[in-house]
C-alpha cells in the first residue's frame, strides 16, 4: 500500500466537519473505487500559516515512511494575514525542498489558491494595492509549481468559493458539500499522478 500525504490547513483538515467529510477523505473513497493501492493521510491543521508548516514537515516526514504521493496546500492563512508573497513562496519552496530531499522519489501536486474576496487587513491598502497582492498571490503557486516541475492543481477551491451553499456559515470554509467538490478540484490532478506511478 503507497501512502499519499496531504499536507495543509484547515481546507485539508476539513474544519467543523467529521473526518469523513475533508477532502482527504473523499480522495480515499474515489482511490478505492478503483481499486488503487493508495492509503490518504490527513495531515491539515485549521489555521497554519506556510511558517507553521515550514516548521512542521520535518516531524511529519519523519513520521511517515515511505511517502510516495505529497499534496501541498498552504497559504491561505498567509493571504488573511497579509504575510507577504515573497516570505509565502520561500516557505512552500522550503517544504518542497525537505520532501525532495527526504523522498526523492515522492511524485508531488502543488495546489493553488487565489482570494478574490476581503483578505482582511489588507483591504485598509486600498484598491490598488489590495489587487496586486491578489494577483501576486495567485500566480506564485504557478511559478512554483513550474520551477519545480510538480504536478499543479490551479485552484483548489473552483466553483466553492462565493456560493453560500457550499460553504459554512463564516464563507470561507467548505461544508461537507464543498469538500466534495475540492476532491474533485484535486481528483482531476491526482488521478493521472496515481496511474502513472501505480
Amino acid at each position: 500500500m503507497q501512502q499519499i500525504v496531504f499536507f495543509g490547513d484547515s481546507l485539508t483538515a476539513g474544519y467543523q466537519l467529521r473526518g469523513s467529510e475533508s477532502f482527504p477523505s473523499r480522495i480515499q473513497e474515489k482511490i478505492d473505487a478503483l481499486g488503487l493501492p493508495y492509503k490518504a493521510l490527513n495531515y491539515g491543521i485549521s489555521g497554519e500559516t506556510t511558517a507553521g508548516g515550514r516548521q512542521r514537515i520535518g516531524s511529519v516526514l519523519d513520521r511517515v515512511n515511505p511517502i510516495d504521493v505529497f499534496v501541498l496546500e498552504l497559504g491561505a492563512n498567509d493571504a488573511l494575514r497579509g504575510i507577504p508573497v515573497r516570505e509565502t513562496s520561500q516557505n512552500l519552496q522550503h517544504i518542497l525542498n525537505e520532501v525532495r530531499r527526504q523522498y526523492p522519489q515522492a511524485r508531488i501536486v502543488l495546489v493553488g489558491l487565489e482570494f478574490p474576496f476581503d483578505l482582511g487587513p489588507l483591504a485598509s491598502l486600498g484598491g490598488g494595492r489590495y489587487g496586486h497582492y491578489a494577483q501576486e498571490f495567485k500566480a506564485l503557486f504557478r511559478q512554483l509549481a513550474e520551477k519545480n516541475e510538480v504536478d499543479f492543481v490551479p485552484f483548489l477551491l473552483h466553483g466553492v468559493i462565493g456560493q453560500r451553499h457550499l460553504n459554512l456559515p463564516d464563507g470561507v470554509h467548505p461544508n461537507a458539500e464543498g469538500q466534495k467538490l475540492l476532491a474533485d478540484n484535486v481528483w482531476a490532478i491526482l488521478r493521472p499522478v496515481l496511474e502513472r506511478t501505480t
